[in-house]
């Protein structure tokens, strides 16, 4: 029987485990969003991860949405992160970026003067963003010309560029969680009539298109995806998640991705085993459950569910989380007010390993 704690083949790197550590947005970003010595800290800490997956990653300027929050569009940025991937391959992990572009998620105040937070159509989301200012409404975002769009997807395929010079051992396409992927492929979000949008063979464009380019640009054995199926975070509406999601599937097959990397949404778990016998892949899970996931998960990748779980909350807090779930634990409670932002060490780097 397989077990979490086996090593597994992701397009031709060796994974020490199948236990992944989930992208988790930290906002502790360096000027000109860089990396930091503390983030090269917190990642080395978890690299005993089968993999990581960084926080988001902006692969543009105007694809930030939150504050302090890096970026993969500058030579500062790919130079800062090449200590990040130095630290963990040094102790032996694997580390993939996540290119997140949040689209109409975000505020004017965070973006250079003159630029808006854009989107496949001009739809505000509902809801409001945390900036330097306080909270904010989120604004009705300027709709991408199909000029625009095209260069949105060589703006992914750059950013994927940088991220294999930065040392990273991939990147992974957030398609989930009602960012740009995502507003492109729900039709709540995306109201578009030319070639990105109407049907579901046109809404799912952008996110091919997107990850074309980016295996042309670094490979199929270096790309992953993560997609939330009918996953009503920041007001995406998918009435046809299951057409949708295995049309987009399918399309991307023949690529030869290195992996797919769902995250679970209520009910789900039938669309989440189609999707798997679609893709031939490795499937990362982030498996649905009432709370953080937590080991029981691992039953996941004995019964074949799925070949990867990730865990969020708990890899925040347990820095050595492999060991612990081994061990059936103790685990450290994550400290929910110190999840994003902060100064120091304080709820990123001080989180003790078992012994400490």
């Amino acid at each position: 029987m397989t077990t979490a704690f086996d090593p597994i083949d992701l397009a031709g790197v060796r994974l020490s485990n199948r236990i992944a550590m989930a992208p988790m947005t930290r906002s502790r970003a360096g000027e000109g969003g860089t990396a930091t010595d503390l983030t090269a800290e917190y990642y080395a800490q978890r690299a005993s991860a089968g993999l990581i997956i960084t926080e988001g990653v902006q692969p543009s300027v105007v694809g930030q949405g939150y504050p302090w929050t890096p970026g993969l569009h500058s030579d500062e940025q790919v130079a800062s992160w090449r200590k990040v991937t130095d630290a963990v391959h040094a102790k032996g992990g694997r580390i993939f970026a996540q290119l997140m572009h949040t689209g109409r998620i975000g505020h004017p105040v965070l973006l250079p003067e003159g630029l808006t937070p854009v989107g496949p159509s001009a739809v505000a989301a509902v809801g409001a963003t945390f900036t330097p200012e306080g909270m904010k409404d989120f604004v009705t975002p300027r709709e991408l010309t199909g000029e625009e769009v095209r260069a949105t997807v060589a703006d992914f395929a750059a950013a994927a560029r940088n991220a294999i010079e930065a040392g990273f051992d991939g990147v992974e396409l957030h398609g989930a969680n009602g960012y740009l992927i995502h507003q492109f492929l729900a039709p709540g979000s995306n109201h578009r009539t030319d070639e990105w949008g109407g049907s579901v063979g046109n809404r799912i464009r952008f996110a091919v298109e997107v990850t074309r380019a980016v295996v042309a640009e670094i490979g199929a054995a270096r790309t992953g995806l993560r997609i939330s199926p009918a996953n009503p975070l920041h007001s995406i509406e998918e009435p046809d998640a299951e057409e949708t999601y295995t049309a987009l599937i399918d399309a991307l097959e023949p690529l030869g991705l290195a992996y797919l990397h769902i995250m679970e949404g209520a009910e789900i778990r039938e669309l989440t085993s189609e999707l798997r016998k679609r893709f031939s892949g490795v499937l990362i899970l982030n498996a649905r459950t009432d709370g953080p996931t937590g080991p029981d998960a691992l039953a996941l990748i004995e019964d074949g569910t799925a070949d990867v779980i990730s865990y969020g909350q708990l890899f925040l807090a347990n820095p050595d989380l492999p060991a612990r779930l081994a061990a059936g634990g103790p685990f450290n409670a994550a400290d929910r007010a110190t999840f994003y932002g902060g100064e120091g060490a304080k709820g990123y780097t001080d989180y003790p390993a078992l012994g400490e």
